[in-house]
């Protein structure tokens, strides 16, 4: 299931589109991802004031989303993010298997809206070769995989997951039902 198909699912009204104008218009916002950071990047490049003026409306970063939201990423090079959230984006070493794919515990860090009647070790849904190390204070769950790295991040009204929600059966759609509760309850701030 995609993330749009998810969230109509869920109840919610969207847009796909990459027009400034909708997105300022929106009362909350996904940052999907699938592919390279650079390329992504090259897509995105003009939303970045937008989505650095998001601030009072929540944004949900997924997989290449959240990554995207960093300082920059070692992937093809060193490029540079979004740097909403500072940190970098490194390749997984070791002897691990690369791309991490498949199903693999969430252990909650901190709490968040997210985590709403989601038990502490959920499994999702995850299918990634780079993550995230933050230089904040940012890290609301982790997942094991050759290191600890964070699967989860929070950052004001910005919510970033390395994992698919919406591949991740129930527990994914409840975060996602929780993140659309996050946007219901802002408007009403």
């Amino acid at each position: 299931m995609s993330i749009s198909k998810a969230l109509e699912h869920l109840g919610a009204e969207v847009a796909v589109t990459a027009d400034g104008d909708v997105i300022k218009g929106s009362d909350g916002a996904v940052l999907p991802g699938v592919g390279a950071f650079y390329d992504a990047m090259r897509q995105i490049e003009h939303l970045r004031d937008i989505i650095g003026g998001l601030e009072d409306r929540p944004l949900l970063g997924i997989c290449l989303g959240l990554q995207l939201l960093f300082t920059e990423s070692e992937e093809g090079g060193r490029n540079p993010g979004l740097d909403v959230i500072r940190g970098r984006v490194v390749r997984f070493g070791g002897d691990v298997k690369v791309p991490h794919m498949g199903w693999n515990s969430v252990h909650i860090r901190r709490d968040t809206p997210l985590f709403k009647g989601i038990r502490d070790g959920s499994y999702f849904y995850f299918v990634h070769s780079y993550y995230a190390i933050p230089e904040e204070d940012v890290t609301a769950a982790t997942t094991p995989y050759g290191v600890e790295f964070p699967s989860v991040v929070v950052k004001d009204n910005v919510f970033a997951t390395q994992f698919h929600p919406e591949k991740s059966g129930a527990a994914g759609l409840q975060l996602l039902r929780n993140y659309l509760d996050v946007v219901v309850n802002s408007k009403s701030i």
